[in-house]
């Protein structure tokens, strides 16, 4: 049975919904203040309808523009949450002078606090690989590639100290 579309979602029929896996709603949520899904006992997070729609903002920028999670933040703050969820719903177009905020090939977005796992000159670059594949492959890897450096990323900002016992 199909839910209203005012019906609030849960963290999987979201992630079904947008094809992304659940950690990276999760993700997403430490790095767009806008999104506060619901969360009830056990920190279940459910989202309402305009949650989601903000969400398919987020990630056609993200995959389906190119844009870079600071861009997607630049967008946010400019344009407003409105504009993105229009995105999401399909109703309002990107505009093109943005082309700042779009991930070049290779690109690494870094931080202040960010030290990649992974060294920027390692072969994640795939830059090379551009003639021997086709458009859809190389997108594919592209949104593989971000999701690995996302994930790197809540790593090194889980990672600290640890702290010895006094007396140790």
């Amino acid at each position: 049975m199909d839910k209203s579309p005012d019906a609030f979602r849960t963290i999987s029929e979201v992630a079904e919904d947008l094809d992304v896996p659940q950690h990276v709603l999760r993700f997403w949520e430490t790095r767009f203040n806008h999104i506060k899904p619901l969360k009830r006992g056990g920190g279940r997070r459910y989202y309402r309808p305009d949650d989601v729609d903000l969400l398919k903002g987020i990630r056609h920028l993200l995959y389906g523009e190119g844009y870079t999670i600071r861009g997607v933040q630049r967008i946010l703050k400019e344009e407003g949450v409105r504009f993105v969820q229009a995105v999401g719903r399909g109703e309002q177009s990107v505009a093109p002078q943005r082309s700042a905020d779009r991930e070049a090939p290779g690109e690494v977005e870094t931080e202040a606090t960010y030290a990649p796992a992974f060294a920027e000159d390692d072969d994640t670059d795939i830059a090379p690989l551009q003639g021997g594949l086709s458009e859809a492959a190389l997108h594919s890897l592209r949104q593989a590639l971000e999701e690995l450096r996302e994930c790197d990323r809540v790593l090194v900002s889980l990672r600290s100290p640890v702290e010895t016992p006094p007396g140790d």
